[in-house]
């Protein structure tokens, strides 16, 4: 039997509150899209690191079949946003693998299947005084992770943040930082071995937890689909009230 999660830390209780106050929304497009774009510039520019020649923060991997795209919305206010992709052997669209070809297609052919998040942006105004803003954010990638029964989730990342994704993630560097022609400064390419530690993750920050319906909610595509959900309410507080057992949805 696995303690109650809300007892792990005070941090972590915090953030189940802030929950509360959060909802997801999936992008597809119309203004909800040029929202999206509108924050990934002021992003970018504030921390001077727009794409070389990028002509719009909108390309076409943000409509890829196995590309989702989400708004963090806080109190109904855009706070930040994040592209995730599906990688398979047999779809390879994203964007580790434009920057990491060689490391990215080792994985796939080994038969493995990816959760690679691009397109990280939050509200450079608002992430000083919000700094649960990242976590809540890069939470789809975990729940991404249930949903497709990935082994890994990728994070293409400038060295400086690298010590985050070890600490939270518990991930391990796969390419050491290099520098890379499409942004002009370096990365590394790191990633989270979900088979492994996903348990430790779950238990360790219960906000990462997610329910079927939810993780369906996000990610479902099928050929009956119309529109996406306008609002994803996370599941997390709910999941981690409950009596999870051994039952840790990853």
């Amino acid at each position: 039997m696995v303690d109650n999660p809300l007892k792990t830390s005070d941090f972590s209780s915090k953030l189940l509150e802030i929950m509360d106050h959060v909802e997801y929304r999936r992008v597809e497009g119309g203004e909800d899209m040029e929202e999206v774009e509108r924050l990934r510039y002021k992003a970018y520019k504030a921390r001077e690191v727009l794409p070389v020649a990028a002509k719009s923060m909108i390309d076409e991997a943000d409509f890829d079949s196995q590309a989702y795209v989400f708004g963090l919305y806080y109190y109904e206010q855009l706070v930040s946003t994040i592209r995730i992709h599906h990688v398979t052997p047999d779809h390879r669209v994203s964007q580790s693998g434009g920057i990491f070809p060689a490391e990215m297609d080792a994985f796939l052919d080994a038969g493995l299947s990816l959760i690679d998040p691009a397109r990280f942006a939050a509200d450079p105004e608002l992430s000083t005084e919000m700094p649960w803003i990242p976590y809540l954010t890069l939470r789809p990638n975990i729940v991404a992770a249930a949903h497709f029964r990935a082994d890994r989730v990728m994070q293409h990342v400038r060295a400086a943040h690298a010590a985050f994704y070890k600490r939270v993630f518990y991930a391990d560097t796969v390419v050491a930082s290099r520098m890379t022609e499409t942004y002009g400064f370096d990365l590394t390419l790191m990633a989270t071995n979900v088979i492994e530690v996903g348990r430790k993750l779950l238990t360790r920050y219960p906000f990462f937890i997610s329910s079927a319906s939810e993780q369906r909610m996000m990610f479902s595509r099928t050929p009956n689909d119309t529109l996406p959900p306008l609002t994803i309410i996370p599941t997390a507080r709910f999941m981690a009230e409950g009596d999870l057992g051994t039952d840790l949805p990853l």
